[in-house]
């Protein structure tokens, strides 16, 4: 040690906690606290800098992290050592490791929390066999390359434990970085989304199985019994666990009712537990993060004790205290020990046998199992994916002086590089987009010739507060008398975000394809969306279909646009992005609702309607014998029109629904004004002859008023509306034609609902009833010869 020292002190002098201030001659430099609040905020910040740049390449933010801990470290920063000494100097990287590993602990225990293990037995005899093969062929390859290594450059470290860390290296696959990835390219509820998350998830576990036994072998005892008590101890404790804590946390999880916050003490006490399960862990021998995992695995992932502990945790972990470890990762990662023309050689034979092992173990027993090879190609790049994970492993290697400088410098440099490819890799091998838009079907909105076909809407929201309303326009929607009746796929939108617990949802979009409810096995008691659209199947005759959208809000638009054209639906409903308050004033939800909602009406494979709610028949669900809704349609022409009368139409058969219709002609004053105006082609007679239908259908069936009404201003058209404000819902048509419509036209908030929508949902309009608006589906190519093909694909999903 005295040849790394000064000439006036034999050790570094011990660092105290804070400083008196610059005012009084301190340097907050050689302080611990202002020393490592400075460390993480230039981690934080570069990290993030970093992801923002490399979004574009679609990578997740673990790429981001471990570039941004490599830049600080001596391979590029580092290279200058009076930044090395002022930022990272030596005496500081014990507190920032202890920081570092203290989040990981945390960070692993909700990683943990991720993985399901009900989910991991019904893992069907596909995954496992991939996840099988994916582990066993890297790891034998990962052992081969270790004799190549020990021969070259590891030539001092210990066999045993050497050969058991690069078989664990190599067979890894990152299970939240793999969900990260699934999610950005919207693969999570796909067939290969599904078997890579199983897979992944089986992989995890016998990941950390196999590295536990490398931290047993590796021990600096020479004696292999010390190994082998170390192994049995941890097995032991692992068996107290499986019978000891998922009673304990079944017992809080009970006693922390859905719709109430988690009491602190629970949460306190897990926090606690965690800590008290690492120590003893750390103490056995394994590794304080082994405990941590193993908590996380068996607490009960029912209710909403899961989801809060993920929600106190996660911000400050994941947000500042993971990225330490990663700089704490690069600070030991020196590319520069990667010298000539064998270091390189190495890294290429490693990075070459990682890929290998991985793609060509996964494709081969994914062609076996009869999976596409399109789709067995993207599984394989899939599960090549490495992260933190990986990075523990070679850590805790390099921490019990089983890998050295330069063979930590090539692993981390593997791990980068099979993780930073998968993306484009997958992106360019596999792309169900491409053949969705190939697909051709004939019913894309509710206005057609055939009205016995059955009905297919998909019904979208984002919140519990969206349910009552939509499940009652769903009961109006059914009809009585449709032979094939009506399916509702109802998606939840949920955001994909950059925290961790959004990998969570991966296992709601798991549950929630598109299948039918009872198909589905127990639900949980805490799905309030699932409860209640169960009880309606069961009170009414409608097939409802729960989905789940997961993706930024600037993409979940295509999500939408997609389920909508490979479910062949004739209608998209979406959730206004304003909500009513107490005093019935409309209140902004979130901003970024509208855009989407704005990009589905510009991209939608069919119809579409924007839901304004206002309370449609109250809070909650009316059965259908107490069904009393009065529904009017504001009639001005055009197609968008059409659809709404449509719409209206088929409401109208459902004995407690009433149907008034309003026409709205031009009075001689207008008509005046404009009679020397060039104007579109009229197409009042196809209003006339849509209008005819509907009052010949009511002559003979349900009860239909139609009324015709002269306005000359939007003043008279909203005196007009008010003496219907009474009904509980308006269906406008989003661009109505006509001349009436040009004296309604105005700039200003609400474009999406149109002129007569934005009318109806303005302040000076006071009323309770709900607004559809509705934009019929535009396509004046005729449909292809293929489409009679797909009729009869319709029918076989109809139920």
């Amino acid at each position: 040690m005295a040849g790394n020292t000064t000439a006036k002190v034999s050790c570094p002098a011990p660092m105290k906690a804070t400083s008196n201030g610059v005012f009084q001659g301190d340097n907050p430099l050689d302080f611990a606290l202002p020393l490592v609040i400075l460390q993480i905020c230039l981690v934080v910040a570069l990290t993030r800098f970093l992801a923002i740049l490399l979004r574009p390449l679609r990578q997740p933010r673990v790429i981001a992290e471990i570039f941004g801990g490599i830049l600080l470290g001596p391979s590029a920063l580092g290279r200058n050592t009076k930044y090395l000494n002022a930022i990272f100097p030596a005496r500081s990287l014990t507190v920032l490791d202890t920081l570092a590993n203290l989040g990981l602990l945390f960070f692993l225990f909700l990683v943990g929390l991720e993985l399901d293990l009900k989910s991991l037995r019904q893992t069907g005899k596909k995954a496992l066999s991939i996840a099988v093969a994916g582990i066993s062929l890297p790891f034998a390859l990962g052992v081969g390359t270790s004799f190549a290594l020990r021969a070259t450059i590891s030539k001092s470290v210990k066999e045993a434990p050497f050969l058991v860390f690069m078989g664990v290296a190599l067979s890894v696959t990152a299970f939240p970085v793999l969900a990260r990835i699934l999610a950005e390219l919207k693969l999570l509820t796909t067939d290969v989304g599904r078997i890579a998350m199983s897979a992944a998830a089986v992989n995890d576990m016998v990941a950390w199985i196999l590295l536990a036994l490398a931290i047993a072998l590796s021990g600096t005892g020479h004696s292999l019994l010390v190994s082998l008590w170390v192994l049995i101890c941890g097995c032991v404790f692992v068996l107290c666990c499986i019978f000891i804590v998922p009673p304990t946390f079944k017992w809080m999880a009970e006693r922390c009712p859905e719709g109430e916050p988690v009491e602190e003490l629970y949460v306190c006490a897990t926090l606690a537990a965690v800590l008290a399960v690492a120590f003893v862990t750390d103490a056995i021998g394994i590794h304080a993060l082994f405990g941590a995992f193993v908590i996380g695995v068996l607490v009960p992932k029912e209710g909403p004790f899961a989801v809060a502990l993920v929600e106190k945790v996660e911000d400050l972990v994941s947000g500042l205290f993971l990225p330490l470890y990663f700089v704490s990762t690069g600070l030991k990662t020196n590319v520069a020990t990667i010298q000539g023309a064998q270091s390189w050689g190495l890294l290429v034979l490693v990075i070459t046998t990682a890929c290998f092992g991985k793609m060509v173990g996964t494709i081969t027993v994914s062609l076996f199992c009869r999976v596409p090879f399109q789709e067995a190609l993207a599984l394989g790049f899939l599960m090549n994916s490495k992260g933190l994970v990986e990075l523990i492993v070679l850590n805790i290697g390099k921490d019990k002086k089983v890998l050295n400088d330069q063979t930590f410098a090539i692993m981390v440099l593997m791990a980068i590089f099979t993780t930073f490819m998968t993306t484009p890799l997958v992106m360019a091998v596999y792309k169900p987009a491409k053949r969705r838009s190939a697909v051709v079907y004939k019913y894309k909105t509710i206005e057609r010739k055939d009205t016995n076909t059955q009905l297919r809407i998909l019904a979208c929201f984002h919140s519990a507060r969206n349910i009552p309303t939509l499940i009652n326009l769903i009961e109006a929607s059914r009809g009585t008398d449709k032979r094939n009746g009506l399916c509702v796929y109802a998606m939840h939108l949920m955001e994909l975000s950059e925290r961790s617990s959004a990998i969570l949802m991966v296992h709601k979009a798991r549950k929630n394809n598109g299948l039918p409810f009872w198909n589905k096995g127990k639900q949980s008691d805490g799905d309030q969306v699932v409860v209640a659209f169960e009880a309606f199947r069961q009170l009414s005759r409608v097939s409802v279909r729960p989905m789940t959208a997961i993706s930024p809000m600037s993409t979940i638009h295509e999500d939408i646009c997609d389920s909508a054209e490979s479910k062949r639906v004739a209608m998209i409903i979406l959730p206004y992005h304003k909500h009513q308050r107490l005093d019935g004033a409309l209140e902004t939800t979130r901003t970024e609702f509208r855009w989407v909602n704005k990009r589905v009406l510009e991209h939608a494979p069919c119809s579409v309607g924007i839901l304004v709610d206002r309370g449609l028949g109250g809070t909650t669900h009316v059965s259908a014998s107490n069904v009393s809704s009065t529904i009017t349609v504001l009639f001005f022409g055009g197609r968008d029109d059409h659809e709404a009368i449509a719409y209206g139409a088929r409401m109208a058969e459902h004995p407690g629904v009433r149907l008034t219709v309003i026409r709205f002609l031009q009075s001689p004053e207008i008509l005046g004004e404009i009679i020397n105006e060039e104007s579109k082609p009229s197409t009042g007679s196809m209003d006339d002859q849509i209008l005819g239908e509907l009052k010949q259908e009511n002559s003979s069936a349900s009860p239909i008023k139609y009324e015709e009404r002269i306005v000359k201003n939007a003043a008279e058209f909203i005196e007009t509306a008010r003496e219907f404000s009474q009904c509980n819902l308006f269906l406008v048509g989003r661009k109505p034609e006509g001349q009436v419509v040009a004296k309604l036209n105005g700039k200003s908030e609400g474009s999406e609902l149109g002129p007569v929508g934005r009318l109806l949902t303005s302040p000076e309009f006071s009323t309770s009833a709900s607004v559809l608006v509705v934009q019929q589906y535009n396509n004046s190519s005729p449909l292809p010869p293929s489409t009679s093909i797909n009729v009869a694909e319709e029918e076989e999903e109809s139920i």
